[in-house]
C-alpha cells in the first residue's frame, strides 16, 4: 500500500485496520509525517509540529497491539489539534506572539478524550492570532495558503487544520468555532466540519453560562467526523452545558433513509446579504439532490436573521477587549492590526450594550427555536462567496467578515449544531460548501444527511492541485 493511500484513508478504516494488524501504527504515522514534512513548506500548517513525540506515541501504540491490550476507537490514528486547545506539555500560544512561552499544564477535555482513545496527536495546527478571523494569518507562525489555490486562504480561524486535512496529514482533526471558525475552513478546503449544539462536546471557555465558543471535529467524511464526535462529547463538570446532555449515538448506515419526508428550510441568501451566483448554484444543487431523494425543500426568509451582526460584533469584541486588553496595552503593535482594531471596538461598548446584545442573543434563539417547529433542518451556502485571497482580512469586527461568513455567527449565538459538507467546485476550482443546521442534540441527523450527499456527489474525492506539483 503507497503512502498517498495511507494518508487519505479514512480514520474509521484505519482504526479497524489498525486493531486488526493489517496496518502498523508506526507506518501510518511515519506516512503522515512524510507527507506533513512536505506540505507544511509550502502551506505553513503548523505552531508545533510534535513528529519525534508522535513516531514514540506510534511504536507505543504497536506495542499495546501485540500485547493484547485493550484498544480504544481511535487506536493509532494521526489527528492533529488547534494551537489555541491546551495539550499538556506543548506551547499553547494561541497564534500570538505574546504567548510563545506558554505551555499547558494540562490537556484541554477533548485532548485528554482522544489520547485516551488512542489517538497520536502529530502537531498543533496554525489559526490567526486568538482565533479573531476566518483567514488564517499569525504573527507569531505566519500565513497558512489553501492547497486548492496558493493565492487563496484555507478559511478560518481553523486554517491549519483544514489545509492539513485537505493535503492527507492525519484523517481527523480538532478544530474551534467562535464565530464560524470550524465551518469556514471546512467549506474553503473541501471537507466536513461540525460545531455541535452547546454542550455536546464540553469547552473551557472562561465563560460558562455566556459561551459562544465551540470545540469540535474536521475530517474529510462525514463517517470521520462522527467517530471523533463519538470520543469528544460527553459531560464535564466544568461545562454546565454539557451536564445535561443526552447520550450521543451515530448510525451512518443506509444513509438515503436520512431524505425522505425531511423537511428543509433553504435559504439561499442570507439575511441582508446576497449569495454570489456560483455559490448559490452549487449549494442549490446539493439542497435539490436531497429532493431528488425525497426531501421536501421549502423556500426560506426569517426577519430573525437580518441583523445578527449587530448582536454578535458586541459580544465578540467585548470578549476581546475584557479578556485581552491588557495583553495589548503592553504588546501593542507586535500584535495584529485587525486584533488590535477589534479591541479598540469592544472598548467602545457599554454594559448596557453588552446586556442588550445578550438579550437579543436570546430573541434570536427563540425565533430559530420556532422555526424548528417547520423544518427539520436548515440549509444555507456556508460562505455567500468562494474563498478570499490571502490579504482579504476577515477580522470578526469588520463588514467583510460580517458579509461572508453571514451564515455563520448566527448559530454561535442560537447553540443550535451547524455543519459544512462539500457542495463542489467553482470555474476556478476552489471548494464551496453546504451548511446544515438542525435543532439542538439534533447531530446524527446533520451527519446522516452529510453521508447522503456523499453518495450523491462525491466531492470528497477530489485531491487538490498542490499535490500534483510535490
Amino acid at each position: 500500500m503507497s503512502d498517498t493511500e495511507l494518508c487519505f484513508m479514512p480514520a474509521t478504516e484505519l482504526a479497524r485496520r489498525i486493531a486488526t494488524r493489517e496496518l502498523s501504527p508506526v507506518t501510518v504515522v511515519d506516512a503522515v509525517i512524510a507527507q506533513a514534512e512536505t506540505m507544511d513548506r509550502t502551506l505553513n500548517l503548523f505552531a508545533e509540529p510534535t513528529f519525534d513525540q508522535a513516531r514514540e506515541a506510534a511504536r507505543a501504540a504497536e506495542a499495546a497491539i501485540m500485547t493484547g491490550a485493550p484498544l480504544g476507537s481511535l487506536h493509532g490514528v494521526p489527528i492533529t489539534v488547534k494551537d489555541n486547545v491546551a495539550v499538556a506539555g506543548l506551547r499553547w500560544a494561541n497564534g500570538s506572539a505574546a504567548f510563545m512561552d506558554n505551555v499547558a499544564v494540562e490537556d484541554a477535555a477533548v485532548v485528554a478524550r482522544v489520547k485516551a482513545a488512542g489517538a497520536i496527536i502529530i502537531g498543533k495546527t496554525n489559526l490567526p492570532e486568538f482565533a479573531h478571523k476566518v483567514l488564517t494569518d499569525s504573527p507569531a507562525f505566519g500565513v497558512t495558503r489553501s492547497p486548492w489555490s496558493l493565492d487563496h486562504t484555507p478559511g478560518g480561524s481553523s486554517g491549519g487544520a483544514s489545509a492539513a486535512l485537505a493535503v492527507g496529514v492525519a484523517p481527523i482533526a480538532i478544530g474551534t468555532d467562535g464565530g464560524g471558525s470550524i465551518r469556514c475552513p471546512s467549506s474553503c478546503c473541501g471537507l466536513a466540519g461540525l460545531k455541535a449544539t452547546l454542550g455536546r462536546i464540553p469547552q473551557e471557555a472562561p465563560d460558562g453560562f455566556a459561551n459562544y465558543f465551540f470545540v469540535g471535529p474536521m475530517a474529510r467524511r462525514a463517517q470521520d467526523v462522527a467517530l471523533l464526535l463519538s470520543v469528544m462529547a460527553g459531560p464535564l463538570p466544568a461545562d454546565p452545558y454539557s451536564i445535561g446532555a443526552p447520550s450521543l449515538a451515530i448510525d451512518l448506515a443506509s444513509p438515503e433513509r436520512a431524505a425522505p419526508g425531511l423537511k428543509i428550510g433553504w435559504i439561499e441568501h442570507f439575511g441582508r446579504y446576497r449569495t454570489a451566483p456560483e455559490v448559490a448554484r452549487l449549494t442549490g444543487a446539493a439542497v435539490r439532490g436531497l429532493e431528488a431523494q425525497g426531501a421536501v425543500v421549502e423556500e426560506l426568509h426569517d426577519p430573525c436573521f437580518d441583523d445578527v451582526f449587530d448582536i454578535y460584533t458586541v459580544i465578540a469584541s467585548s470578549a476581546h477587549m475584557a479578556r485581552y486588553g491588557g495583553l495589548v496595552e503592553r504588546w501593542g503593535e507586535r500584535m495584529t492590526p485587525s486584533f488590535l482594531d477589534s479591541v479598540a471596538k469592544g472598548k467602545k461598548w457599554s454594559v448596557v450594550d453588552v446586556i442588550r446584545a445578550n438579550d437579543q442573543r436570546t430573541r434570536l434563539f427563540r425565533a430559530a427555536q420556532l422555526l424548528f417547529e417547520r423544518f427539520d433542518v436548515i440549509a444555507t451556502p456556508t460562505m455567500i462567496a468562494p474563498p478570499k485571497p490571502l490579504d482579504a482580512g476577515g477580522s470578526i469586527a469588520t463588514e467583510m467578515y460580517a458579509e461572508w461568513a453571514a451564515p455563520l455567527y448566527p448559530f454561535n449565538l442560537t447553540g443550535h449544531p451547524a455543519m459544512s459538507v462539500p457542495a463542489g467546485f467553482t470555474a476556478d476550482g476552489l471548494p464551496v460548501g453546504l451548511q446544515l443546521i438542525g435543532p439542538w442534540f439534533a447531530e446524527e441527523r446533520l451527519l446522516r444527511i452529510a453521508a447522503l450527499l456523499e453518495t450523491i456527489e462525491p466531492w470528497h474525492q477530489r485531491r487538490p492541485p498542490v499535490l500534483q506539483s510535490m
